[in-house]
């Protein structure tokens, strides 16, 4: 009997130390299992390839629209006629900059912005709808719309709060009237008394108000949803000659430059300018041969490699005495992409804006421009584009005496 007893307690026990082993090792197997799911799972996830929406939209694009990303064109009158619907889907422009004789009223820009949008609406890409609203006597803005101070007047404030402000309310401004685009503030310092072209535009002869009060308007009109487009790298203040009628030239070299003229520019840019103007000056000890517009040496070597700007560089308007007085304009053109610039801008002339169409064209297909130089160049601006979410909404009447009353508020901060 107790022998029996025995082998029972013996076969129970193995029984229960074998189901308990069993059970450990499933649940030790279940533990590795759920471990190996989970690294399986992290480790496919690794290998999942992201997505990038900016690359997704530049290979949507034909190399025809592409070039036309490059291009920000002018064009003559008030309202659409053909001859901008013509720009806008013949050469698939990456942008319009209006001036002042494009503009009558505010009920007319309404229209006329609106009609751009929808004139666009069959190419992929939004327009830039761009203008030069610095205000004081680079005013673009209809008659009724109350005018901003210069920059001098904002420079003499010397206030940060006051120069944002201003860039804030011209922010308003322009998304009212249907812009997204602004090129200002200017960031040259007056350092020329002979220098009329510039003159009040310059927020003063002080590198480092310039400097404050220009990131503070540029910092303003970006708030505002506008893209603002600091002007003119390296420095237009000490020149005696306006660029529109020919080719102003600057004495100075490069460290001397970077003790001054510079100074307002690396701020910005340390700030995420997002745009840059490159001016029509000769910068004779830098590069004696060719305008900062169309230089290597400014464009790549200084304002990317040393400075690091990452953001979109545009050209000074390429139909400026400056460049058709001393230059082929679709040779200038295509030097301009090939020293780093990303946007060509031809205020004046839908002839104008064929050539340099043509040309950038003909330059990419015999790689005079290489398919690099092109896609970095139009991943920049598509990335701009998307940052601001640019699109073809248009925009309702603007309510003058609400705009107006918000304008006055602004100036009455100094």
């Amino acid at each position: 009997m107790k022998t029996f007893v025995t082998k029972t307690i013996v076969i129970v026990t193995a029984f229960f130390l074998l189901t308990g082993c069993a059970n450990n090792n499933s649940e030790q197997h279940s533990a590795n299992d759920n471990g190996r799911s989970k690294t399986n799972n992290t480790e496919d996830t690794k290998r999942l390839p992201k997505t990038d929406p900016v690359q997704d939209e530049l290979k949507r694009l034909t190399l025809s629209e592409k070039i036309g990303q490059m291009i920000i064109g002018g064009f003559d009158g008030t309202t659409i006629t053909t001859n901008v619907t013509d720009l806008l889907n013949k050469y698939k422009l990456g942008g319009v900059l209006l001036y002042g004789t494009n503009i009558k009223s505010d009920t007319q820009l309404v229209n006329l912005t609106n009609g751009l949008k929808t004139a666009n609406t069959k190419n992929k890409v939004p327009l830039f709808i761009s203008v030069d609203q610095e205000g004081g006597r680079v005013n673009r803005m209809p008659a009724s719309i109350i005018n901003t101070p210069t920059a001098r007047t904002i420079g003499y404030s010397n206030s940060k709060k006051y120069a944002y402000n201003i860039g804030n309310v011209i922010a308003k401004e322009l998304t009212s009237f249907g812009f997204n685009t602004d090129f200002a503030p200017v960031l040259d310092i007056q350092s020329n008394p002979k220098n009329t072209v510039i003159g009040d535009r310059s927020f003063g002869s002080n590198s480092s108000v310039v400097s404050k009060l220009g990131e503070a308007m540029m910092k303003g009109i970006s708030d505002g949803n506008i893209i603002p487009v600091v002007k003119h790298f390296p420095g237009h203040g000490d020149t005696s000659i306006d660029s529109h009628l020919d080719l102003p030239k600057v004495n100075k070299g490069l460290s001397k430059l970077k003790q001054f003229e510079l100074i307002p520019f690396r701020n910005v840019i340390k700030d995420h300018a997002d745009m840059v103007m490159v001016a029509h000056i000769l910068v004779k000890k830098v590069d004696s041969k060719y305008p900062a517009s169309m230089s290597k040496a400014i464009i790549t070597d200084l304002l990317r490699n040393q400075l690091g700007f990452r953001g979109v560089v545009i050209t000074d308007d390429m139909t400026m005495g400056a460049i058709t007085k001393h230059y082929n304009l679709g040779d200038a053109a295509v030097r301009a992409i090939n020293a780093g610039s990303d946007i060509v801008l031809v205020g004046h002339g839908k002839e104008n804006v064929k050539t340099v169409y043509n040309s950038l064209y003909a330059a990419a297909k015999n790689h005079t421009i290489s398919e690099d130089t092109i896609n970095n160049s139009v991943y920049r601006i598509l990335s701009l584009k998307r940052k601001y979410k640019l699109s073809n909404n248009i925009v309702p009447p603007v309510n003058v005496t609400k705009l107006n009353a918000q304008i006055r508020k602004a100036i009455s901060t100094r």
